[in-house]
Formats: structure tokens, sequence, C-alpha cells
């Protein structure tokens, strides 16, 4: 609680270089809390408990200035053109057209409004709608946005239930300071993708096919990462008709969701290419691994994307293979969404809270590395770049406690051979 307070405080005086300090503090003592509860014989917390601290966590957040990013406004701007009838991928905010629609408050503070139609997918722009009718203030959009989160938390109850895992473990997501700072402080929309995940994940554990299907699809069109989840949630086979229904739920959201909005053609994808080249995606030279490649030989963007296709199509192709036991599906859940995030190294902190969620789902301790140093993309935030040392701390750190965890699991794994076999009968 006093990290939150201090976290707030910090924010409050617009001071980045001490709230990095105090979140990755909480960083490090959620995990240490989380690392005592996990190896604990005796009972967790109490799950009331568990919950009251999350709750009083996001209290503390929700006033938090939007010091850190200012895309809710975006959001609020989005659902004022669609409550006005206009599709909000047919204008940028400063076409004559939305005249009528700017204000002193909202209008002024939307990044990039003056070459940027909007970059978000059409769930995205439906839930932006449902939250205008709260209101159309930054408290409004984030009470909304924690109270779908709070959707997500519900799932990853129920699937924690399910797999046989004590409910109490749910703090691995609650008290992680990522999605408290990013969904209760800054208001993303990353919320409505830790809830549609999570109840695709828990809809597919408990056998519910279609209903896995079509949350996957809600997630992918929140943001479009959680599509490389579909290995590990369906399960193509010519007897298995319930995942002919995953597919087809899966088809039939994602069309659903963009007819209201077709009417505009090829801009429905709205500022996806403009982003991708902004952000130096296009060119390359935006993707970690692949920078820090080019500074030693010249490597094809090309390659890059063939490296990061075959590693996800590697596990992909595990994943459709894998075990009927639903912890199998989670596991291999965490493993493709971890190699995404990692081939795409985002160059914002928000891309990693639904991260979190898959880890408490099935947890790999060196994917916790990526959610709990990923605040320090914060830096030098004001031009946009991301340091040389945030990288390598970051993504380069990322690499090592994998190479340690690889390193131990061969190890351990030797030391279980028995020794009177032959190796060749291993």
């Amino acid at each position: 609680m006093a990290g939150a307070a201090a976290g707030l405080a910090a924010q409050l005086a617009r001071n980045l270089p001490a709230f990095l300090v105090i979140a990755l503090l909480q960083g490090v003592i959620w995990a240490a809390a989380a690392a005592v509860v996990l190896r604990s014989r005796g009972r967790p917390p109490a799950l009331a408990l568990v919950l009251a601290i999350a709750a009083l966590l996001r209290l503390i957040a929700l006033p938090a200035p939007l010091f850190l990013s200012d895309d809710i406004y975006r959001y609020i701007w989005d659902g004022r053109v669609q409550a006005a009838g206009i599709n909000p991928y047919r204008y940028i905010p400063t076409d004559p057209e939305l005249a009528r629609l700017r204000d002193n408050t909202v209008f002024p503070n939307i990044n990039r409004n003056n070459y940027a139609p909007t970059i978000y997918p059409p769930v995205a722009q439906l839930l932006f709608l449902l939250a205008n009718r709260l209101g159309e203030t930054v408290l409004a959009v984030k009470l909304f946005l924690v109270a779908v989160e709070a959707v997500g938390i519900g799932a990853l109850l129920l699937i924690l239930r399910t797999v046989g895992k004590p409910r109490e473990y749910v703090l691995l997501y609650v008290w992680h300071p990522l999605p408290v700072w990013e969904i209760a402080g800054s208001g993303h929309i990353d919320a409505a993708v830790v809830a549609f995940v999570s109840c695709a994940l828990a809809a597919a554990v408990l056998g519910r096919r279609t209903l896995s299907g079509a949350a996957l699809a809600a997630a992918t069109l929140v943001k479009f990462f959680p599509v490389v989840l579909a290995p590990a949630l369906w399960r193509p086979a010519r007897t298995n008709s319930g995942d002919r229904w995953w597919l087809f739920a899966f088809v039939a959201v994602a069309i659903g969701a963009y007819l209201p909005y077709i009417g505009v053609g090829s801009r429905v994808l709205g500022f996806l290419p403009g982003y991708l080249a902004e952000e130096n995606l296009a060119s390359g030279s935006g993707f970690w691994l692949l920078d820090i490649a080019r500074r030693g030989v010249r490597v094809p963007l090309a390659a890059y994307l063939a490296l990061a296709a075959t590693v996800t199509v590697g596990l992909s192709i595990c994943a459709l293979r894998r075990s009927p036991d639903p912890r199998s599906t989670l596991g291999w859940a965490t493993a493709l969404g971890t190699a995404a995030s990692f081939f795409a190294s985002p160059h914002y902190p928000w891309y990693f809270v639904w991260l979190v969620a898959l880890l408490a789902a099935a947890p790999w301790w060196p994917a916790w590395w990526l959610s709990v140093t990923a605040v320090l993309l914060y830096s030098d935030a004001a031009t946009g770049r991301i340091p040389s040392w945030v990288g390598f701390t970051v993504y380069g750190g990322f690499v090592i406690v994998s190479g340690i965890d690889l390193a131990r699991r061969s190890f351990f794994h030797l030391r279980r051979k028995p020794q009177n076999v032959p190796d060749r009968a291993i």
C-alpha cells in the first residue's frame, strides 16, 4: 500500500525517475510476496484478503493523473464520435466534419490528432461506445475499464479452481503493479484484453469450445496480439465437432465486429499501417533483437521475421498436439504469448499487461522478468526512443534468465536419468 501511495505521489509530482524506482521496488516486493505464497506449504492468504488488497491498490491508482500515457483521450473521443452516429475510422479528429464534437478538455489532448485516424480495432470501439454511455470523463472511463478487468479476474479465479490450484494464487495478477498502474492508473484498454483472454482460457479448460473461440476473437479485435493463442485453444480434428464450432465462433465474431464499420473500406484498419512505420517496425529497427544484431552484421528484416515465424510455428505445432490436460492448454498459451511479446519487443509497458494474466494462469518465472521490468520502457518517453540500457535490461535480461532456466532444467533432467539405462534407450 505504501508503494502504491508513493507511486501516486510521484505521478502527481510528475517525477518520472522517482516513479520508475518506486514501480520497480513494487515489482520486487510483489515477486517476493508471490514466491513466499507459492512456495509455502501452509495455507495461502484468504481470498477475501487478496481481493481486498487488490481493490485498495486500484483505488489508490485511480486518481493518478494522465502522466504516463494520454491514450484514454482517444478512447473518449472515439466513443463520442460513435455516439454522434459517425464511423470512427472515417475522419481524423481535426477534420472539419468533426468540428462540432471538439471541446477544450478532450480534443486538445488527443495524441496524433492532426494526422492519425484511430488505430483501435472494432471490439475496442464498441467498448469505447459503452464507456461513453457512462460519461465522457477520464474517471468514468477508468472505472469502466476497472470493471471490465474485474471480469477477467473472475475468469482467472475460475481457471485456478478448474485446474486444482488455490484461487488465492490470483494474487499473481491482482497484486502485480503493472496492471494496477496501466489500467486503474492510466486507463488502458488492455483491461479488455485481459478480460477476453481470461474468458477464452476459462472456457477452454471447461470444455466450452464455442465460447472460447468467440472470446479469443473479441480479445484479438481489442488488440491483435492475442491471435497468437489460437493454437493453444483450438484443436482441429475431423472427429472433433466442438473445435469446428471453435473456429466458426472465432470467424463469426470477427466478421460481425467489423460489419458496423466496413463502410469505410480499407480505412477500417485505421492508423495501423502508419503506426508500424512510426514505431520503426516496418524498417525493422523497432525490433530489439534485430536492432542489436544489426549493430554487428547486416540482417534483413525478412530474416528476422522468418526466425520469429519459425519459432512461432514450432510452438504452434506443439500446442496443437498438446495433451488433453487443461493445464497443457494454459502452458502453451503462456509460451505463445511470451514468444510473441519478445519478438515484437513492444515499446510501451501496457503491452505486457495481458502477459501478466497468462502468467497468473500458467506461471513461467523468466517471463515475469518482462512484466516487472517493462515499466522501464517509460524512460525517455518524451522522445519516443528506447534507451539502449532499457532494451538490454528488459529484453536482454529476459534472454539471460531464460537461458538460466533452460540450463537449470537440463541439469535436473540429466540428474534424474536412470544410471542403469543406456543413453540410446532413453
